[in-house]
């Protein structure tokens, strides 16, 4: 079979006929030599334009997540749920509730209650003046228990269901805070929301009971907290989400179109995209190092006496979706960028192209020879190629413009599967021969 225009032809003829064809067809679309010089303004509104687009769609990234980290109770919890496995947060956490139970056991009426006993059993007075030096050994001997029995508590499944019911509820506290919005039943104290340890408390101290220690029976009820959140600095940090959340769900369609309209004023509208993509992918960057630079910043004005390795664990949990938003958005604007640059009139643009037309074509011509007849699906195919090309295009832009949260893996597979799309295009364009 032979391209339109193109019958009788050998296969390497053919294809640098077609070459040449798209290298011509690229210069008579640039335009006449020195144009674009007449018209300075309209490159400059260009460029604006794309470098607002590109600062909207950093915006773009904040408002969706802040959004989603906000309003969606269930992707908060299956965000910090992970949480209850780390290391450093349960070490914190056991810190916390050895510290809360120990505040709730009298030593030195443990060791009164036992030379009393001591006495009362006939034990020589310097026996029971021995006992009551044993303060420090009992201290510490009770810390390694309560300890021990914590961190088996807190490594089990019970702290794992506290943790996630926990967060659950802390939600409409994060949102209060965050947000300013309250509904009189949470309330956020000293700029921090924080968790109640009450339960696991209650679980420690029947352990001990069982184990022995019958003193932990007399525990009252202990409401210790472990915080997720803290910020001096909450106000500020309320107003930016607020502004987010009411612009969020129109930042993403607002900077596509200020964008579209970078493109469309630019006199050389390829070169616009690939302009447009590279900017977007820097504004990720720089958005990446933000978020490097704003934990430290975050860690630095924590309240005294946090746990800074389970403050770090806790902003890489809360931003964790953040950052695969801006991976996702980086490779888009990448692989954007790459399929501009491919279409162009470029030497390595030319020979790319022209190396799959021919690998295409070689294995639609071996499919024809053991008997492949595209027949009416390649007339169509080579009639309505180049609106194909554009809905393929156009679906790949959906998906990834429709998923609630694309991570970089969706943007590689829905570049993946659009590549295929116009193999399988290229590879069923057969016009009949002649034609």
């Amino acid at each position: 079979m032979s391209d339109s225009g193109g019958g009788g032809l050998p296969a390497q003829e053919r294809g640098e006929l077609e070459a040449l064809r798209e290298r011509v067809h690229a210069l008579e679309s640039a335009g006449p030599p020195g144009a674009s010089r007449h018209h300075p303004f309209r490159s400059l509104g260009s460029v604006l334009l794309i470098l607002l687009a590109a600062l909207l769609s950093l915006l773009s990234v904040v408002a969706v997540w802040a959004n989603s980290i906000v309003q969606d109770t269930d992707r908060y919890v299956a965000t910090v749920g992970p949480l209850a496995s780390d290391p450093d947060v349960q070490k914190a956490v056991t810190n916390r509730v050895t510290t809360a139970v120990l505040a709730q056991i009298d030593v030195d009426a443990l060791v009164k209650e036992l030379t009393d006993a001591a006495g009362q059993q006939g034990v020589p007075p310097r026996l029971t003046e021995l006992l009551g030096n044993l303060k420090g050994p009992i201290d510490n001997g009770l810390k390694q228990l309560v300890d021990s029995t914590v961190e088996r508590v807190v490594t089990s499944s019970a702290f794992e269901t506290v943790w996630v019911n926990g967060n659950r509820r802390a939600h409409a506290a994060l949102d209060k805070a965050l947000t300013g919005r309250s509904d009189g039943a949470v309330e956020v104290k000293d700029n921090q929301v924080v968790i109640d340890l009450g339960p696991i408390v209650a679980d420690v101290k029947n352990q001990l009971v069982d184990a022995g220690f019958s003193a932990a029976s007399k525990i009252p009820a202990v409401h210790t907290t472990f915080v997720v959140f803290a910020s001096k600095d909450i106000g500020k940090v309320r107003s930016y989400v607020r502004v987010l959340q009411i612009l969020g769900g129109w930042l993403p369609l607002i900077a596509l179109l200020i964008a579209a309209a970078g493109v469309y004023v630019a006199f050389n509208r390829r070169h616009a995209v690939i302009g447009t993509a590279l900017a977007v992918f820097v504004a990720m960057l720089v958005l990446g190092i933000g978020l490097t630079v704003a934990r430290d910043v975050y860690l630095d004005h924590l309240p005294p006496g946090t746990s800074q390795a389970a403050a770090g664990s806790v902003y890489d949990a809360l931003v964790k979706f953040l950052r695969a938003g801006v991976r996702a958005l980086a490779a888009v604007a990448l692989f954007t960028a790459a399929g501009a640059f491919l279409c162009g009139p470029s030497r390595i643009a030319v020979f790319t192209r022209t190396g799959c037309r021919r690998g295409i074509g070689g294995l639609r011509e071996v499919a024809a020879s053991a008997g492949l007849r595209l027949g009416p699906v390649g007339r169509f195919v080579h009639r309505f190629k180049r609106w194909i090309g554009a809905a393929i295009l156009l679906i790949a832009a959906v998906v990834l413009f429709t998923w609630s949260y694309p991570t970089t893996a969706v943007v590689v597979w829905t570049a993946v599967i659009t590549l295929a799309g116009f193999a399988i295009r290229e590879f069923l364009d057969a016009p009949e021969p002649g034609t």
